[in-house]
Parts: structure tokens; sequence; C-alpha cells
């Protein structure tokens, strides 16, 4: 019997610049390669070229320093570890949320996504930083290569390679350290948006000239789907050119599977208005009793209109709101008398003046499009009919960037300036709104205040959604000098967690009656432990010799069940299910089956294949098609012993069961 190759997750030996995409070639275009090894470019050449696609010489693209080191990073296997936070994730209102919170650096959590997420994200927006020189932006990065090692696996000149590892280890600011910050985080990110998903990427002047050509490499310049310009602030300061937005930059994963139109949730509310006016109006032909109705229906319905929860009236025409745009907006407006039905008296004149010349108020009366108060005290509206209701996501957004300050204070009213420049949640819900659908996965890798959480949560409770959301913020430590700090926020993170709590609380407060998810669940990444990985690149005699798996706790464990589920395609919310196999306790989730401790004996081993036997019972849903060992509590004896039976055992459900030996 031959020993089972194992699977080590955190090896990154064979890792260079191009392995994956030559993998993925390899999958997909076997005939490109010889016996060798060696790619036949004229093959592939031919294989396009038959489909009328031409082969072009030209392009263009951004170099700098470091782009090479950026792709190994993008492809290199995660380092760490992912652990729960097991007291806040079991309590009520978190232990069956499917939001997600994860503490750690973005790019190994993103590297942990890739298993269970791929493919799967609906919706990202970063903020990421803009690198103005004072955002406090640093590259930082903990892995070590020696210029050897680099140059080898970079596939570049040991000179480059020097210089790619001073800059990377001194903390730089430059150009080139920001893009090779953000190019595998952006590489990753494309992996796991589905075909129709979207990225909106927050960014000023700074780097929105290299972020627009990184990303037509990463995403492909087809795939462009626009440039939002948001009106964010008014700069009255003598300069050249006041400069008073900034920019979200807009790709899509594949333009052509994304919708040819967007439409928000409002779009849905106005169809049901409509369908909701025009029901109502075959049945009461009287409008008393047509108003009446509709007021019972609006009532009873408000929550589920969001910013349409004004459509209030209805009459033959159809629901409809009042409008202040009567009123003049500037001075010396036209004055004339309107007369209230009613009272006969004129009513009250807007302070300019009305917008328009008297013939065309007499046209609007004549049309019946002029709202009047009870009495002639209040200023006249001019109906709005929710059929005229036209809903976009412009290129020019405006809203003042203050909002999101005052909406954190709202949260934190004890903490003057709890996060500098958070984003207003009005302008991620309605990014959101348009991008996604009900049941989508949101994801933000640069989670902040929280933001994206806070309007995630809002929208859902406006439209009855149900969205998720999965935030990732690194540990960083605020500033000791800042009010967060003094007000005991040690970290970013804290600020994050804290934040998206109280936006849940506010939230459920304001809808006592949304049964919406309003929890999440918290992980974080966490180093492999301390001699995990030493010698095992040889996997040689018994497992004594190397990392002592016995010694691991029960917490321990669990980190490496939740790394390892993730990895195996299983979302991190989804709990596994401890299964007794006579005595010893396995964990599985729905097709795959984890024995992670020792004393695996004979009578375990014939409970399991009992129950693959099982068609009906209790066991008629144990589908396990793979069984993954923990190496470390396995010796080699073991490992082979179960491997051969369950390969040569014929199971009633005719199931093809795989062993994996995994460290």
């Amino acid at each position: 019997m031959n020993q089972i190759k194992p699977e080590i997750l955190a090896d990154n030996s064979e890792t260079t610049i191009n392995s994956q995409q030559v993998a993925t070639l390899k999958k997909h275009f076997p005939q490109c390669f010889d016996k060798e090894g060696n790619f036949i470019a004229e093959k592939l050449n031919e294989i396009i070229s038959s489909s009328g696609t031409a082969f072009s010489k030209e392009s263009y693209g951004l170099s700098w320093l470091g782009k090479s080191y950026a792709r190994l990073l993008a492809n290199e296997n995660p380092l760490t570890l992912l652990a729960e936070d097991k007291e806040h994730n079991q309590k009520p209102e978190n232990q069956d949320s499917e939001n997600l919170l994860i503490k750690g650096d973005n790019l190994e959590v993103l590297k942990h996504l890739k298993g269970a997420y791929s493919e799967c994200i609906k919706m990202i927006y970063i903020d990421p930083p803009y690198n103005t020189g004072s955002d406090g932006f640093v590259y930082q990065d903990d892995r070590k290569f020696t210029p050897d090692q680099l140059a080898e696996l970079a596939g570049i000149e040991q000179n480059e390679a020097k210089r790619i590892l001073e800059f990377t280890q001194s903390k730089a600011n430059s150009h080139s350290a920001w893009l090779t910050f953000m190019y595998p985080r952006l590489y990753i990110a494309r992996e796991l948006l589905k075909d129709d998903g979207v990225i909106f990427i927050s960014i000023d002047n700074n780097e929105q000239a290299q972020l627009r050509v990184i990303c037509d490499e990463v995403f492909g310049e087809a795939n462009y789907l626009g440039l939002i310009c948001w009106k964010n602030v008014t700069d009255n300061n003598p300069t050249n050119i006041a400069t008073e937005h900034e920019y979200i930059v807009v790709y899509a994963k594949s333009k052509d599977s994304v919708k040819p139109v967007w439409k928000s949730f409002l779009s849905d509310v106005k169809d049901l208005l409509i369908q909701i006016g025009d029901e109502f109006n075959k049945k009461y032909k009287d409008q008393d009793k047509l108003q009446k109705a509709y007021t019972k229906w609006f009532r009873e319905n408000k929550f589920q209109l969001g910013e349409l929860d004004r459509y209030k009236y209805i009459d033959e025409e159809g629901v409809y709101t009042g409008s202040q745009s009567v009123h003049n907006p500037g001075k010396d407006g036209y004055r004339y008398d309107v007369i209230h039905p009613d009272t006969g008296k004129p009513c009250k004149e807007p302070l300019m003046g009305y917008r328009f010349p008297e013939s065309t108020m007499k046209e609007l009366l004549d049309n019946d499009r002029v709202l009047f108060g009870k009495d002639h005290n209040k200023i006249i509206e001019l109906k709005v009919y929710a059929k005229d209701f036209k809903d976009k996501l412009s290129s020019i957004f405006v809203l003042d960037g203050r909002v999101g300050a005052t909406e954190l204070r709202d949260l934190f009213p004890d903490v003057k300036t709890i996060f500098t420049n958070p984003k207003p949640v009005e302008l991620l819900k309605r990014l959101i709104s348009f991008a996604t659908d009900h049941g989508d996965i949101v994801l933000d890798f640069f989670g902040g205040s929280g933001t994206t959480a806070h309007s995630n949560l809002a929208l859902n409770s406006e439209d009855n959604g149900s969205r998720k959301f999965i935030i990732i913020q690194i540990d960083e430590k605020t500033d000791s000098k800042k009010d967060a700090h003094k007000a005991g926020f040690n970290t970013i993170f804290e600020i994050t967690k804290a934040r998206i709590k109280k936006a849940a609380e506010k939230i459920r407060a304001e809808n006592p009656d949304y049964n919406g998810d309003l929890g999440f669940q918290i992980f974080e990444t966490l180093p492999v432990f301390e001699g995990y990985l030493d010698n095992i690149e040889t996997l040689e005699g018994e497992q004594g010799e190397l990392f002592d798996g016995s010694a691991l706790s029960d917490d321990q464990l669990e980190h490496l069940l939740s790394t390892w589920k993730v990895y195996d395609g299983i979302p991190l919310t989804q709990r596994l299910i401890e299964t007794d196999l006579a005595g010893y306790i396995a964990y599985r989730h729905d097709r795959v089956l984890y024995l992670m401790h020792q004393g695996f004996r004979t009578e375990s081993l014939k409970a399991f294949l009992s129950r693959l036997d099982e068609t009906d019972g209790d066991d008629k849903n144990f589908d396990v098609e793979k069984v993954v060992l923990f190496g470390y509590n396995f010796d080699s004896k073991n490992q082979l012993e179960i491997n051969e039976a369950v390969r040569q055992y014929q199971n009633r459900k005719e199931k093809t069961v795989s062993v994996l030996v995994r460290y």
C-alpha cells in the first residue's frame, strides 16, 4: 500500500508568480501543453482565432517596482488560521446570523474566503487608503524572503528583488508601494465576485489614474462600468481649482452578465404603488371611499415603501404625493392669489413667490394637479404621481460628506470624533440598492467605521431584503491622541464592531416588528501554531517525530476546523455537526467528514461504513463523499488502513468516498 499524498494548506513552496494561472490554462486548455509541460502558444492562438477573435500585438499597461512581488502575493496560500469568537457568536441575535465581521489582514482573509465564497459575492465596496501623504498609509508586510528566494519565485533579477524587499520592509508610501498593496487584494476580489458582480472603489485624485489602469489589468478594460463623481464638500478657499468631490470607480466581473438597466428597490415600490392605485380605482368610484381604503393600506404597508413612504394620497389618476416645487428658488417670483376651494380665501404664498406665471397655475388647477391643505394657511403643493417617479444611479451624486460624521455622533454621542471621514449611510444604501438583489452578499474588506454593514442592515429593514454582509478589518491600533482611543477604543476593529452593534440596535428600536437578520458572527485570523509546519516538507517516518497533534487544545482544533471548512467550500457561518462513530467524535457538514482526534478505532471505522449504508432512518442523508484526516493525529499505518477500507467498501448508496490527509 502506498502512502497517501498529504495536503498541506499553508505550503507555498511551489507557489510562483504564475503558478495559479498556468494551472488554470492546463485545466481548460490541456492540448496547449506538451508532455514536458511546455506551453505551446500557437495552439492557443489557433483555438482562439477559430472563433473569430483576433490576437492583438498592441497593448498598454502599468509597470512599477513591486508588480512581480504583488503578483506572487496574489497566488500565495494563506499563512494563518481562522478562529471563531464563540462568546459573541453564541448570543441569540448572532448564532444564526449569516453576516460576518472578520478581524485580520484583509489579504490573508480574502485568500481564506476563496474556498467558500469564490464567485459568490454580488457587490464589493471598498474605501482603501487614498495615499494622500497624510492618511497614514504605509506598506507593511510580514513575509520573509531573501533576494534569492524572491528572484526565483517572481522570475526577476536579484537586483530588482533586492530593491523590492527594501521598500516592502521600510514602510514606504510611494505610488509603487500603494500599487503593490492594492494589486493582490483586487486580484482576489475579482475571484470572489459572481459573473454579474460589481466592485465600487472610493478614491480621490492622488491614485485615481493609477487605480483605473490597475483595474483595467485586473478586471479587464471591457468591464469598466463607469466613474461616479461624488460632490461631498464645498471649498471656498482661494486656489486654482477647488476640489469638492471624490470618485467611485466601478467595474464588473463580466459586463456582459450585468443587467443592462439597474433599478433600485424603489423602482419595485413604484410598480407596487401603481398596481395598488389601479386596483383601488377599479374597486372604489367614490373619492372619499377611495382615499379611506388607500389610507388603511398605506398605514399597514408604509414600512416597506422606503423613501416613497410620502406617497399617501390617491385619486382617479393613481397614487401621488405633494411637492413644494411651486416655490421660486430665487428672488422676485410671481405673485398672485390661489383661492382655497373650501375656505374661499387666498392660500398662503411662498416666501419668494411662485416659480411660474399665473397662466401656468391656472392650467395646473384645471388639470387637478394642485394639492391644497386643510385650509388656506398652508402653501399649496403640486401633485406628483408614483407613475412619474424615476430613479437612476447617476454619475453625479451630491451628498454632504459631513453627514457620515453626524451619523456616527448619533450612535456615539459621548465621542466627539470616533472616526475620520466616515462614508454616509445614504451613499452606500444607494449603491447597494442598485447593484444587488435580495439574498446577495456584499463584501467590504476595508471595514473602517462599519458604514457598509450599517447601510446593508438599514436597507434590508426598509425593503424587507435579505442581503448579507462580510466586513474585514485589520486590528489596527487607534491613535493614542485621538478621541476614539481616549473613549476606550484601542483598535479600529473595536470601532467597526461597536458601530454594527449600535446600528442594529437603532434599526431594531425604530422597527420593532422587523424580523430580519440584525446580528453578525465574528472570526479572526491567528498565526499557525508554533512548530506546526517544522520539517513538514519531508513527512517521513512516524508522525511523532514531527509536530505533536495531541498537544493541541480543543479550541486550537476548532481553529483548524474553521479554516478547513472554508477551504472545502463551507461558509463560515455554517455549523459543523458532531457525529458519534462508536464513541469517536467526528465533525460533518453535508458531504465532508473531519476526523481530528486520536483514538479512531476499528469500531469507529465500522460505524462510519455502516452509516454510509443506511438508506432510510436518521442516516439516510449521511452522504459523505470526502473524509479529511488530521495527519498529525493519525500515524501512517492508521491512514492507510482507513483509506483502503473506505476505497474497497461497496456501500449501498453507491457513493465514491475519498480520503485526504491534511496538515
